[in-house]
């Protein structure tokens, strides 16, 4: 067999892979730059509230998940380009 290479996760004009480390506290301050407000916390469940976007709910863990992480930054209306570029 013949050993295969990790597969890349695309979106949009950025990779987004499994080498990018980010946990859930840091995500929170970058929503927080993106004008999102920690409402409250229910176990380690951050949940994060916006005028004028949908409401956030990010694990608070060491490392989150590219498809998690993905699907949080679709969620609020940003680009990964965005999301890194507030990082």
């Amino acid at each position: 067999m013949r050993d295969r290479k990790p597969r890349k996760l695309y979106w949009g004009s950025c990779r987004l892979n499994g080498t990018l480390n980010i946990s859930g506290k840091q995500s929170v301050k970058i929503f927080e730059k993106y004008g999102y407000v920690i409402d409250h916390q229910t176990g380690s469940h951050q949940i994060l509230w916006h005028p004028e976007k949908n409401t956030l709910y990010i694990l608070n863990h060491r490392e989150l998940a590219p498809g998690l992480l993905r699907s949080l930054i679709r969620q609020a209306e940003m680009t990964v380009d965005e999301f890194l570029g507030l990082k």
